[in-house]
C-alpha cells in the first residue's frame, strides 16, 4: 500500500454509485425500492447534482414511468408537453420540411417532454435521499480499488490540493476509499473508470468500435411573439457538406427560451473542420437567425454523445461491478436519445446487484444484467435503429439517411432488418485524414450578436479549475504530438475542441510550441476520442471543478 493509501479514511457500503446522472440516480432508487435497508452511496464530481449534466433534452418518460409511477401528480421540472415535432432537410438559403408521416413511428416525439436534464437529476437526487441515499457532490472518482483477486472492491476519490509540481501543497487532503460489495459505473460517456475498466477486463473484445459525436448546446431567450413552447425541431443538412454526419435541434422551452444544438459525428475526414464553427455558422441561416434575432444567450455547453449503439455496447459487467447508460453507449442515435435507457440500465443493474446482495453474494459479476439487457426495452429500442450509423457513415447524408430511414420502417412493418447487422469499422479517430488530403475552410468571424467565439462561451458554461493543480488532460508523447497531430494533422485539436483547450503556439524560438489550457476544458471528453494517435487522456480534475450548467 502506497503513502497516500495508508493515510485515506475508508468508508463501507453496500453498493457505490459513480456519477449522479440519470442512470447512477436510478440506480439508487431502484436498490433502496427494493430493500430500504441497503446502504447506498453515489459519488459526482460536479459541484452539485446536476452541474456537469448536458443533454438536449426531449425526455421519453417510458422508463420513468416504470421508475417512479407517481411522478406526473407530483410537482416536477417535467412540465413542458411536446406539442409540435418538425424534420428538416436545410440548404444554405433555404430548408425542406420532411412530412411525418414518411418518418417511422418511432420517431414520433409526442408523449416526450421537453426538459434540463439537470434539473430532472437534481430532482432525482432528492428522490434518492428521501429513500437514504447518500450522495456526495464534488467528489470525482479517480480510481479503481481492486481485491487480492482482482476483483473491484471499490473506488478512490482524488487527493485534493495537489499542486502544478505533482507535489502535495499547503492544502492537501487524501482522498477517501469507498467500499462496496458492488460498484457501478454511471460516469457518462467516455468516462476515465469505465475507459479503464473496458481495457482491463476487455470488455469490448466482442464489440464494433465505438463511435461518437460531439453536442455543443446554446439556451436563449426569446422574443416571445416568437416562442412556441413545446415545439421541437431537428434537422440535418447545411453548413454541414454530404459526408459529414451530423444535424441540429431546437427545442422550445417555457418563460420564451429555446435550447439551440448542433450535433457532429467524430467520424468526419477532414481535419481542418472545427465543429464549434459549423454550429456558429448554422445560427446564420436564415430560419435559425429569424428565431434568435433580438434574443439573448444564456448559457453554453458541450459534450461528446455515444452513437456507437447496438454493436457498440461493451459487456456491461466485470467481477464487482457494472457499467450504466452512456458509460455503456445505450444512445438511440437518430432518436438523440439516451435518457429513458440510462434510467432502465440504472434499474436493471440494481434489481441485480440487489438480488445478489440477498443471497451473499459480492465481488462477482451481475450475470442476470448482463443476460438480459438485449431483450428488455433498451435492447429493442437500439436494436431497430442499429443500423442507422453505419448507413450514415458508409453512403453520406443523403442516401444514407435515406437507407436507415427504410432499414426502420421494415423493422415496423415486418420486424427485420434490410442490412442484418452492419459493422462501424474505424474508430473515429482512425477516420481522421491528414491534412494534405484537404484544404483549410475559412470561417467567419463572430459578430457577438448572433454568432461567438470560444472564448466568450466557456464564460457562459460557468466553468473554473483551479488553476496551480496537475493539468489533467494527460499527453502521452509530446514529440508524438508534434509529429503527427501538428505536423500530419495541421493541429486539428485547436479546432475540434470546443472550449479553447489547446493551442499551437507558433511565435519564438520554440515555435510550435502545445499548449494546454486547461482551466477552459468543459470535461466533453472529444481530445480523448477524436486525437489521431489516442495520445490525449482525460482524467478528472481535483474537486468539484468544471463547468455548471444549472438549467441546460
Amino acid at each position: 500500500m502506497s503513502e497516500t493509501a495508508a493515510e485515506r479514511e475508508s468508508m463501507e457500503f453496500d453498493v457505490v454509485i459513480v456519477g449522479a446522472g440519470p442512470a447512477g440516480l436510478s440506480a439508487a432508487i431502484r436498490l433502496k425500492q427494493v430493500n430500504p435497508d441497503l446502504s447506498v452511496v453515489v459519488l459526482e464530481k460536479g459541484s452539485e447534482v446536476g452541474a456537469h449534466i448536458l443533454s438536449g433534452c426531449v425526455l421519453d418518460p417510458s422508463s420513468l414511468d416504470k421508475l417512479l409511477p407517481e411522478w406526473r401528480s407530483e410537482e416536477t421540472p417535467i412540465r413542458q408537453r411536446v406539442t409540435a415535432d418538425k424534420f428538416y432537410v436545410y440548404g444554405p438559403h433555404g430548408s425542406v420540411r420532411l412530412p411525418n408521416f414518411g418518418l417511422p413511428k418511432l420517431m414520433d416525439n409526442h408523449d416526450n417532454y421537453v426538459v434540463s436534464l439537470g434539473l430532472v437529476c437534481k430532482w432525482l437526487a432528492e428522490k434518492a435521499e428521501a429513500l437514504g441515499v447518500e450522495i456526495y457532490p464534488g467528489f470525482a472518482a479517480s480510481e479503481i480499488l481492486f481485491d487480492e483477486a482482482g476483483a473491484v472492491r471499490g473506488v478512490a476519490t482524488g487527493d485534493m490540493g495537489i499542486e502544478r509540481s505533482g507535489e502535495p501543497g499547503p492544502n492537501y487532503q487524501p482522498g477517501m476509499e469507498l467500499i462496496g460489495k458492488y460498484v457501478l459505473i454511471g460516469e457518462g460517456v467516455r468516462g476515465s473508470l469505465a475507459k479503464e475498466l473496458i481495457a482491463r477486463f476487455d470488455l469490448a473484445k466482442e464489440a464494433d468500435a465505438p463511435k461518437f459525436g460531439i453536442g455543443i448546446k446554446e439556451l436563449w431567450q426569446i422574443d416571445p411573439a416568437k416562442a412556441k413552447p413545446g415545439l421541437i425541431q431537428h434537422s440535418f443538412g447545411w453548413p454541414l457538406d454530404m459526408k459529414t454526419g451530423g444535424g441540429s435541434f431546437l427545442y422550445h422551452l417555457e418563460n420564451n427560451q429555446v435550447y439551440v444544438g448542433f450535433v457532429v459525428h467524430l467520424n468526419y475526414a477532414n481535419p481542418y473542420l472545427n465543429p464549434f464553427e459549423e454550429f456558429q455558422r448554422f445560427k446564420t441561416h436564415p430560419d435559425i437567425a429569424d428565431l434568435l434575432e433580438g434574443g439573448k444567450r444564456l448559457s453554453y455547453g458541450a459534450r461528446a454523445i455515444s452513437e456507437g449503439g447496438y454493436q457498440s455496447v461493451p459487456k456491461l459487467v466485470f467481477p464487482g461491478g457494472a457499467l450504466l447508460g452512456c458509460s455503456a453507449g445505450f444512445v438511440n442515435v437518430p432518436r438523440i436519445k439516451g435518457v429513458h435507457n440510462a434510467i432502465s440500465s440504472g434499474m436493471q443493474a440494481a434489481e441485480a446487484a440487489a438480488d445478489a446482495i440477498a443471497s451473499g453474494r459480492a465481488q462477482d459479476e451481475l450475470a442476470p444484467y448482463e443476460a438480459g439487457w438485449r431483450a428488455s426495452p433498451i435492447g429493442r429500442d437500439l436494436f431497430r435503429v442499429r443500423n442507422v450509423k453505419p448507413l450514415w457513415s458508409k453512403y453520406g447524408t443523403a442516401l444514407g439517411i435515406v437507407a436507415g430511414g427504410l432499414d426502420m420502417w421494415a423493422h415496423q412493418l415486418i420486424g427485420r432488418s434490410l442490412f442484418g447487422t452492419l459493422k462501424h469499422g474505424k474508430t473515429d479517430a482512425a477516420s481522421t485524414e491528414p491534412a494534405a488530403k484537404h484544404k483549410p475552410i475559412a470561417y467567419p468571424k463572430p459578430d457577438g450578436v448572433l454568432t461567438f467565439d470560444k472564448t466568450s462561451s466557456v464564460f457562459l458554461s460557468n466553468t473554473n479549475h483551479e488553476e496551480d493543480q496537475p493539468v489533467h488532460l494527460k499527453v502521452k508523447d509530446m514529440h508524438l504530438q508534434k509529429a503527427s497531430e501538428h505536423d500530419v494533422y495541421a493541429g486539428l485539436s485547436q479546432r475540434y475542441c470546443p472550449a479553447g483547450v489547446y493551442e499551437w503556439i507558433e511565435e519564438g524560438a520554440d515555435a510550435p510550441r502545445y499548449q494546454i489550457n486547461a482551466q477552459n476544458c468543459v470535461h466533453c471528453k472529444t481530445c480523448d476520442i477524436k486525437d489521431p494517435n489516442g495520445n490525449i487522456t482525460w482524467v478528472p480534475p481535483q474537486g468539484a471543478e468544471g463547468p455548471v450548467y444549472g438549467t441546460m
